[in-house]
């Protein structure tokens, strides 16, 4: 099978976020889903980068089925871990989600050049934001065929 067997197995999220109140959040909302998700959180974009490459720390870290990217990030910032992401042969086929304040216009073009899967604004409201990663669940999580991993890859 070209997709990865939700019944069977969990599916691994790399949420990148500087905000501990979005982390706690976005934590909730995927905890009620009746998915098993296990969400990792990396809270600069050099964290990001080292838990992708499976680095210090993070050497064990398994390779996630899909991002959840900020874009306005401390250490490395969030457009500069896009790029750093497609263009790593080993990285660019896991699906990334652009999840940030920043409606620029200049920014969502950017992003799509980069090769982001898709561009999300938080919205302020607790509930649309709720609402806003509920749809992620139900769209990235559930109705969209994700790669299936590579084993030691």
């Amino acid at each position: 099978m070209n997709h990865i067997e939700v019944e069977s197995s969990h599916l691994d999220i790399l949420l990148v976020e500087d905000s501990p109140g979005d982390v706690r959040l976005t934590k909730e909302v995927f905890r009620d889903t009746n998915i098993d998700i296990h969400l990792h959180v990396a809270s600069d974009g050099v964290e990001a980068m080292a838990f992708l490459r499976r680095e210090g720390e993070h050497v064990s870290a398994p390779r996630p089925d899909l991002i959840l990217l900020d874009l306005n990030l401390p250490k490395m910032d969030g457009r500069v871990v896009l790029a750093n992401i497609k263009a790593d042969a080993n990285l660019k086929s896991i699906p990334t989600v652009i999840l940030t304040t920043s409606e620029s216009e200049v920014d969502i073009a950017r992003s799509y050049r980069l090769q982001a899967n898709c561009y999300l604004s938080k919205p302020v409201q607790l509930e649309a934001f709720e609402n806003l990663v509920k749809s992620i669940n139900d769209f990235w999580l559930t109705k969209v065929k994700l790669p299936q991993q590579r084993q030691g890859g």
